[in-house]
């Protein structure tokens, strides 16, 4: 790990005094700018990352609540692009709620989130059934549980992955289900 010049920087009580700690100031503004012209940063990812570059805590934590004052990091705006972004993907909700999480995202916070998306998630878990598997439904119990892991690894609730399974844009079919010896509607 890279160490920098400003790891053990004298505070302003001690050598040079206020100037060096508006100079220390103004690079962590400035690396934290940088990270944020980048992509959207949650207020916690944003201070990991400073303190990976062993820059003085007290000055992250100045630069960060500017910041925040400033409204260059919103905890908010980093919520919607992230879901977005993931959703974009083929995530869903469980799986992204479970990332906000250990992007140090509150868990009301990214629960009321991905409630105020608009996101259809069953329409959403049928593109990335049909991306992955084609769009003949599965026929066979084994081919359906395979399909079923699949969804739920990419993080479909159970309710979405039953409605990605039982229609594929209204082309599922009971019938069929039966002739197949497959139970129409089994616990996934």
């Amino acid at each position: 790990m890279r160490r920098s010049k400003f790891a053990e920087a004298p505070g302003p009580a001690e050598a040079g005094g206020e100037s060096d700690d508006k100079t220390v100031q103004k690079t962590v503004e400035a690396t934290a700018v940088r990270l944020l012209a980048r992509r959207e940063h949650s207020v916690e990812e944003l201070r990991r990352k400073l303190k990976g570059r062993d820059l003085p805590e007290p000055a992250i934590e100045t630069v960060l609540a500017r910041l925040q004052a400033k409204r260059l990091v919103s905890d908010d705006r980093f919520v919607a692009s992230f879901i977005h972004h993931r959703a974009q993907r083929g995530q869903g909700p469980v799986r992204i709620r479970a990332e906000l999480r250990q992007q140090g995202i509150a868990a009301d916070t990214a629960d009321s989130a991905i409630d105020i998306i608009e996101i259809d998630w069953v329409t959403s878990a049928q593109a990335v059934r049909q991306r992955k598997f084609g769009s003949a439904l599965p026929r066979a119990l084994a081919e359906r549980a395979k399909q079923a892991r699949f969804l739920q690894y990419r993080g479909f609730s159970s309710d979405q992955i039953r409605a990605a399974l039982k229609s594929d844009v209204g082309s599922y079919d009971s019938a069929t289900d039966a002739d197949a010896g497959l139970d129409p509607d089994p616990e996934v």
